[in-house]
């Protein structure tokens, strides 16, 4: 039962910035989580760490070993990304729109509302407050939206919504003064970037300066004078100012209540004297030249430079981005890649890479703009994700949502790699044949489609003579069968897989057919039904309905025991019944109405504890073994319960995330208003100003995610649960993505059958008197990983069959199990192969009569095999292809 939060799929990316650590290291916020993507070994982790609500910035220490978090209740967190623990926290007074660690990683720039905060980064060591405010810059006339730093960490450039950017003196006079900022002005509309150019000659040297802004023009400045920073004292008698935004001069010829020829020592944060420089604030900028991007009536919502390349790229409203070399304004790219806004660009280290995030549309690009080729591409569901399925290997997730589309994931990786989007109506169901290589999806369109994951392609399609809406889907173990529950005729249809017709209607129930699945031991078919009823059908041989389940509520979903002896139906009431579908006797009832409650919407009226509505389980899943069952509802919460004694073993809840409906408990009465929840009035357009406009509508008319009345904020929910084949791990189909829950691999001190006599040492002396069947069983006993591994590497190849057979039958699973795991990082392939087969000769009757027990075990040895085999093909089958062209290519 130790499931732990492993990965989230199906959602790569929903708004805020990205960053990219180490050159290859893509970070996105994913709601409430970050998701670390390596672009080299294009595998994708999700960080099991979780904000209060939605993250809306992030930012990296330029090592890569911190992570910043910023969410949209202004709380903070400082992450050490390699140990995935939160370090430090902190709540900012007001919402965060940029965030930038220094060139050096010692001070962190905040732009909280109008205010542009200094505080120097947190250590290793334990402190009461590890963040320290060095300086805070108040001189904005309007919000902050972006910051950038001089490489030297002595300058700061800020943007805002006031129409100005303003060039700031971090460093403090010796006297304590501050310095007042150079004005950059003559902007039309709120500035989204502003930049430090650098000399290509002298990279630490600044000499020049660019401001994007939202209206689609790029202003290109520079400054005249000597290279020490000084005015000219020439320039004393001058009325007008130089270039928009020069400090005005007073009659005493001084610039900023300094005099022109004394440039006084600056002193940093730790109290330094910086030596006699010219200040870059205090020079004369100018205007060099104003250039504009010509996607006018489209507005520019993201832009990032890059100083080695001095390359600008730029995304727009309309889904187009431009690639720009400067400082000649030469277009190299421009280029649309969606028809949604572009709400994060930026480049990777070396400049070779370019990122690319739509929060609408849920899609993360990498573009590699010198071969014009993609590095990655991924998109989420649309809508909310309604079902999913396991692959019989368990190396394979399909998801199926309301944006009409079925995704096709590799676990291992989190990767997306295929998208089958035929279907035209949401999709509601998903079902992987045996062979591992076809997949079924049903759709409210009124089409059940076969898909060829070899060919990626739809090879086949069930319809019916009338349009219907099917809800369910199943299909037979030998895969000649398929089965389909209809919403709206409540009928049952059966097809042939292999001439695509239509065999039999099943008619009987009352009620929409939501639970729709074959028997795993026969070929009985069994539906539940909104009529109260679960019934069993003989399909093959007509007889239709052969017995009726009778429940006192609707059935909302159905499902069997991996060994056909039991069958488990949820309730509306939330009740979960278990029959005997051979007796056809409830074998016993789990009440679960108050496991499962948990969460308040906003509209309530009642607190969560009394409130009646939706605390009920929608879908049901067993276990491997079938020892316990999880089951999941319109709750934060997942239950697991144990079969036998009915008790609940474990809550998982899914989110922590506030900017979703029905997370909190109690509602705060200080939000409390005459007009209701300060929550539900709507007295901003933030979101439509930020292009994040949430999607709360799906094809599933009565299954709403969310409504109009809680401002569109999503309803947490669980739609659909599946364990793997394996028993490893189980995903979730949420309304924050599909969570993927594994059981830890560390080490767990869990002893089988302990003894006085039973300890590492003793197996160091059976190893070393070398008795490796003695020392090999001790280590069974006592369950240490490393033991076992040590002990089955040290019998000799001959020994192997006397061994494996020596093994007493309780201690077989934690041996497959090991050796399950020792295929997939062991480099001694044929040992252990070797081992499995001994193993199989020696308890082969044991393993056929107790197969439900071991048979978790057994599939994460056939996951392991099967994936050694795919390699070693595509491997052989290249070198094959290699050997034919070199020798076609000698001859010649």
């Amino acid at each position: 039962m130790n499931y732990r939060f492993h990965n989230l799929l199906g959602a790569p990316y929903r708004g805020g910035n990205v960053v990219i650590t180490q050159n290859t290291q893509l970070i996105s916020p994913v709601g409430n989580r970050v998701s670390i993507t390596d672009l080299l070994k294009s595998q994708t982790i999700t960080l099991p760490l979780q904000s209060s609500s939605n993250i809306r910035r992030i930012a990296a220490s330029p090592d890569g070993t911190f992570l910043l978090t910023v969410d949209e209740n202004h709380r903070c967190h400082f992450i050490n990304i390699p140990r995935r623990v939160i370090l430090h926290r902190i709540n900012f007074k007001n919402a965060v729109n940029a965030l930038k660690f220094s060139p050096d990683g010692k001070f962190i720039a905040v732009a909280a509302g109008k205010l542009v905060q200094i505080w120097r980064s947190p250590g290793f060591k334990k402190e009461f407050f590890a963040f320290e405010l060095v300086r805070t810059i108040a001189d904005c006339e309007d919000t902050v939206t972006a910051i950038d730093w001089s490489l030297d960490c002595k300058y700061l450039l800020v943007g805002s919504k006031d129409l100005v950017a303003r060039l700031f003196c971090v460093d403090k006079l010796k006297d304590g003064i501050l310095n007042k900022p150079f004005l950059f002005l003559g902007h039309r509309d709120n500035v989204v970037g502003c930049f430090f150019g650098y000399d290509k000659k002298n990279t630490d040297q600044v000499n020049k300066v660019y401001t994007i802004t939202r209206d689609c023009y790029i202003f290109s400045w520079g400054y005249s004078g000597n290279n020490d920073g000084n005015f000219d004292e020439n320039d004393e008698g001058n009325s007008e100012p130089a270039s928009p935004g020069t400090p005005k001069r007073d009659g005493e010829g001084n610039v900023n209540g300094e005099s022109l020829g004394n440039v006084k020592k600056r002193k940093d944060f730790d109290g330094k004297d910086l030596g006699e420089e010219g200040y870059l604030h205090k020079r004369k900028w100018e205007l060099l030249r104003k250039d504009g991007f010509m996607q006018s009536p489209a507005k520019l919502t993201a832009c990032t430079y890059h100083r080695g390349l001095d390359m600008v790229v730029v995304g727009f409203s309309n889904g187009v981005f431009g690639l720009y070399q400067m400082p000649d304004f030469v277009c190299m790219h421009l280029l649309s890649i969606s028809r949604e806004k572009i709400t994060a660009a930026v480049f990777n280290e070396s400049g070779n890479w370019l990122v690319f995030g739509c929060a609408k549309l849920g899609q993360l690009l990498v573009w590699e703009w010198r071969s014009e080729s993609y590095v990655l591409k991924q998109q989420g569901h649309y809508f909310d994700v309604n079902c999913l399925t396991y692959s019989p290997d368990s190396q394979l997730l399909a998801t199926g949502a309301d944006d009409n589309k079925v995704k096709v994931w590799t676990v291992s990786s989190g990767f997306c790699f295929v998208t089958f989007s035929e279907h035209t109506n949401a999709v509601t169901s998903l079902h992987f044949m045996a062979n591992n290589h076809c997949l079924l999806s049903a759709s409210l369109d009124g089409t059940v489609r076969a898909w060829d994951l070899y060919r990626y392609r739809n090879f086949r399609t069930f319809t019916t003579p009338s349009s219907r809406q099917f809800v369910s889907l199943a299909a037979d173990q030998s895969g000649e069968v398929i089965c389909a529950g209809t919403l709206d005729s409540f009928e049952i249809f059966v097809w042939s897989m292999k001439t695509g017709r239509l065999l039999d209607i099943l008619s009987g129930h009352g009620g929409p057919v939501h639970g729709l699945i074959f028997s795993p031991t026969n070929a009985v078919l069994t539906s539940s039904s909104w009529d109260k009823t679960v019934r069993l059908w003989d399909v093959f041989e007509g007889k239709g309905a052969v017995e009726t389940f009778p429940h006192t509520h609707d059935v909302l979903t159905v499902v069997y025991r991996p060994d056909g002896r039991q069958l488990a139906c949820s309730t509306l009431d939330g009740q979960i019944h278990f029959w005997d579908p051979i007796d056809g006797l409830l074998m016993y009832t789990i009440e679960g109405r108050r496991d499962i409650a948990g969460g308040r919407l906003m509209t309530d009226r009642r607190s969560a504890a009394n409130s009646t509505a939706g605390k009920c389980f929608t879908t049901l899943c067993y276990s491997a073994d079938g020892s316990y069952i999880l089951a999941g509802g319109s709750s934060k919460y997942i239950c697991m319960y144990d079969v036998a004694d009915q008790v609940l073993l474990r809550r998982f809840q899914i989110t922590h995330n506030l900017s979703l409906d029905g997370v909190l408990d109690f509602l705060n009465s200080k939000k409390m208003t005459d007009a209701g929840p300060l929550d539900l009035i709507d007295d901003d357009d933030s979101d439509t100003e930020e292009g994040v406009d949430k999607q709360t509508r799906g094809k599933l008319g009565y299954d709403l995610p969310g409504s109009m009345p809680n401002r569109g904020r999503p309803i947490i929910r669980t739609k659909c649960l599946r364990i793997a084949p394996t028993g490893r791990s189980f995903a979730a189909a949420t309304t924050e993505g599909v969570l993927v829950y594994s059981i830890d691999e560390s080490f767990i001190f869990d002893p089988t059958d302990l003894d006085i006599d039973v300890t590492p040492e003793a197996v160091e002396d059976a190893l070393d008197e070398d008795q490796p069947n003695r020392a090999l069983i001790l280590s069974l006993r006592l369950n240490e990983d490393s033991l076992i591994k040590k002990c089955i590497f040290s019998v000799s190849p001959l020994d192997i069959p006397a061994v494996a057979s020596s093994v007493p039958y309780r201690y077989l699973q934690r041996l497959i199990e090991a050796f399950s795991d020792l295929l997939e990082s062991c480099p001694h392939l044929e040992f252990i192969l070797r081992w499995c087969q001994e193993l199989c000769k020696a308890h082969g009757n044991s393993i056929q009569q107790n197969s439900r027990n071991l048979l978790p075990a057994l599939k994460s040895l056939q996951k392991a095999i099967t994936t050694i085999h795919q390699d070693l093909s595509d491997t052989c089958s290249s070198n094959e292809y290699m050997l034919r062209y070199l020798c076609s290519s000698t001859n010649k």
